[in-house]
């Protein structure tokens, strides 16, 4: 039996993960994003194709959408997902400067994909630090966030 509380916490006060398997299935989604700023010189250098670890943005994709996919090993408490898209949008902000990752995440499921979204925006941001820390340790992450989800009993929200 659930914490009238704390829906992660069985009577005991024991962590647990929550039991979804009567909700009803429904089409979900959920969009992220976030940002990593940089000296002016390190965007330069990504964008002329110029770090010495190769195509910041085509790795920066393929971790987000890898994140995206590994969510529940990263996150104790969330369920494994099938997920069915993960769309990875990227950027260049001069105003920063540095790159905008959006991470947009759908499934067919009993539970949001919320998460999945944040951690594929995670990593992918972790992924252009990654590369690019050889000649700019001060980047910075940040913030990451929801923009929106769809599905659900709660249905829509947006920030």
């Amino acid at each position: 039996m659930a914490s009238d509380r704390l829906s992660h916490l069985n009577d005991e006060g024991r962590v647990r993960m929550v039991d979804v398997g009567d909700k009803a299935v429904t089409e979900r989604s959920a969009l992220a994003e976030g940002e990593i700023a940089m000296e002016p010189a390190t965007l330069a250098a990504l964008l002329g194709g110029h770090v010495a670890k190769g195509n910041v943005v085509a790795v920066a994709r393929v971790a987000a959408i890898g994140g995206a996919k590994r969510t529940a090993d990263i996150v104790p408490l969330c369920h494994p997902l099938q997920l069915d898209a993960i769309d990875v949008e990227i950027e260049v902000d001069e105003n920063l400067p540095g790159l905008r990752i959006r991470v947009r995440s759908a499934a067919r499921g009993r539970t949001g994909v919320e998460m999945e979204a944040l951690c594929g925006v995670a990593a992918g941001l972790l992924a252009v630090y990654d590369m690019c820390k050889s000649t700019d340790r001060g980047m910075r992450i940040g913030p990451i966030q929801l923009l929106e989800k769809r599905g659900g009993a709660s249905g829509t929200w947006r920030r």
